[in-house]
Order: C-alpha cells, then structure tokens, then sequence
C-alpha cells in the first residue's frame, strides 16, 4: 500500500541541515554515507533544510522508495540542529514534531505501569 507506514520499524531523523534539492537517490546515499544506516531497511528517514518549514521522508516499501514532502504554510518544524546525526525516534515524538513542537516534551501524562483499582 503505497505510504503505510505503520509498518514501519524505526524512525530516524537526521539532525542539522540537508540540502532539500536532494531526491530519492541522494537522500539514499545520505543515509548510507553520512549515517551509516541501511536505507532499505524496513525504517523511514526525516529530513530539514534551513528553513524549518519543509520536511522530506524517505521510506523503502520493499519494491521501490516513497518520498514524501510536506511543507507548512504556518508554523516551523521544532528540528534538532545541534549534531550531524540519524536519531532513532518514537511514533509519539514523530507526532509532536509534524505538530510543531518540540521532540523532547517537558511534562508529558505518563501512562501508570500498574494500575490499582481499590
């Protein structure tokens, strides 16, 4: 099914900048080269440029890559710049970042480990 990626096992965001004319192909190699990861591996692969309004996704489906663009048209992207590095995110902070906010939330509900009802 063409960009279900709920399939997916892992999300890396590359930190820092990249260079957004990139396509399939470098975006690729980006992800082999720089990171040292595999871009066929069953994971989708998050990129920014400067300016924190347009994202990229890499993502191998098995028979051929989808690249998904996404540009807001208010509001930036919350995008770690510190370090040239693939993180490994959760769902959830993949969720707060296409939200705008930032990856690592202050405060957060905890879900209890046990709940005792009495």
């Amino acid at each position: 099914m063409l960009g279900d990626l709920s399939k997916c096992e892992n999300i890396y965001i590359a930190c820092g900048y990249t260079d957004m004319r990139k396509g399939i192909d470098g975006l690729a190699a980006t992800v082999q080269e720089v990171f040292g990861l595999d871009p066929l591996s069953n994971s989708v692969f998050l990129f920014c440029g400067k300016r924190p309004t347009k994202m990229k996704a890499l993502y191998w489906e098995g028979d051929g890559f989808l690249l998904l663009y996404k540009r807001l048209e208010d509001g930036r992207f919350q995008w770690p710049r510190r370090t040239q590095e693939a993180r490994n995110i959760s769902r959830e902070q993949m969720d707060w970042l296409m939200s705008g906010l930032k990856m690592e939330q202050k405060k957060t509900i905890r879900r209890p480990e046990k709940v005792v009802i009495i």
